[in-house]
C-alpha cells in the first residue's frame, strides 16, 4: 500500500492530533475526533488523556470503537468509571485548569463566532430538517474549550445560523459573559477538510490559520458563507507515510470512519 498519498479525512485526523497538547485531557466521541485522539496518543503527544462520556478514562483502544459505549474502549484504558463519575471529573478539571481540558463537538451549521447548530434547519417549530440536538454538546461548549469539526461548505459556514445549540463566542467580545456563560472558555479552532480556522483574540471572529497541501485560501473563501480573513494563513504540511500507516494498519484498519480508495 502507498502511504505517501493520503485522503482529506486522514489529513483532518492528522490536524486534530497536531492540535492536542501534551498532558491535555481530551473529551472525544467517535468518528474523526477519536481517530485524531488515538493518533495523538500513539505518535504525537503520548501524555494526552482521551476520555469518553461512558466513564472510560485515558483510553487507548487497540481497535477503533464504534460508539462511546463500545467495550473496545476498555482495552488499555486507565479507569472504568460510571458516567456520573466522568461528569464529576470533568467538572473538577474545569474548576482547576482552563487549559488542560479540551473537547470535540460538531454540527450542521456554524457562524463566524463559532456558535454551532445541531438542532434544526429552518424555523425551530416547523423545521425543514430536525437533527438529534445537543446531547452533551451544549454543556461541553458552555464549560470547556472546544475544537469544532466541520465539513467546509457554504451551506454550513453561515453568517447567521438557524439555531444555537452549542455556544461559541456568541456575538463577539464579551458575548459569553452577557449570556451568563464563562468568558474564559470557548471555541479554540475549527478543523475542516480544507484547513484550520482560529478565532481572533480581539474580535472573536473566525480567520483562516492553516490550509492543507491540497487546498488553498481561495478554496476556503469560495466555501465560506461569510467574510473571513485569510491574510494570516500558513501552509500546514501533510502527514508522514508512517502516520498514514498507523491510521490504516493500527488505528482504523477496518475503515470504520476513514475510507481509503482502492489502489
Amino acid at each position: 500500500m502507498d502511504y505517501t498519498k493520503y485522503t482529506k479525512q486522514e489529513m483532518q485526523a492528522y490536524a486534530i492530533a497536531k492540535n492536542i497538547k501534551e498532558n491535555q485531557i481530551v473529551i472525544v466521541g467517535t468518528g474523526l475526533p477519536l481517530i485524531g485522539a488515538s493518533l495523538a496518543k500513539r505518535a504525537v503527544c503520548p501524555s494526552c488523556h482521551p476520555i469518553v462520556e461512558s466513564g472510560l478514562m485515558d483510553c487507548d483502544p487497540v481497535e477503533v470503537p464504534r460508539s462511546v459505549g463500545d467495550l473496545r474502549f476498555m482495552a488499555h484504558c486507565a479507569i472504568q468509571w460510571p458516567n456520573v463519575r466522568f461528569v464529576g471529573f470533568e467538572a473538577n478539571e474545569w474548576l482547576h485548569d482552563e487549559e488542560r481540558l479540551i473537547a470535540f463537538i460538531g454540527g450542521a451549521q456554524i457562524d463566524p463566532y463559532g456558535n454551532v447548530n445541531s438542532t434544526s434547519i429552518g424555523d425551530y417549530h416547523n423545521p425543514v430538517t430536525r437533527f438529534t440536538g445537543s446531547g452533551g454538546a451544549n454543556g461541553i461548549a458552555t464549560y470547556c474549550n472546544t475544537i469544532i469539526m466541520m465539513q467546509h461548505q457554504k451551506r454550513r459556514f453561515m453568517d447567521k445560523i438557524d439555531y444555537i445549540t452549542s455556544c461559541g463566542w456568541m456575538d463577539g467580545p464579551g458575548g459569553r459573559e452577557r449570556a451568563g456563560l464563562p468568558g474564559n472558555r470557548g471555541p479554540q479552532m475549527v478543523v475542516t477538510d480544507l484547513g484550520i480556522m482560529k478565532f481572533d483574540e480581539d474580535t472573536k471572529r473566525m480567520y483562516l490559520a492553516y490550509y492543507y497541501p491540497f487546498s488553498s485560501p481561495e478554496m476556503v473563501l469560495e466555501n465560506t458563507g461569510f467574510e473571513v480573513d485569510v491574510s494570516r494563513a500558513e501552509l500546514m504540511e501533510g502527514p508522514s507515510p508512517e502516520i498514514i500507516r498507523l491510521i490504516r494498519e493500527e488505528i482504523d484498519p477496518g475503515q470504520a470512519f476513514i475510507k481509503v480508495p482502492k489502489q
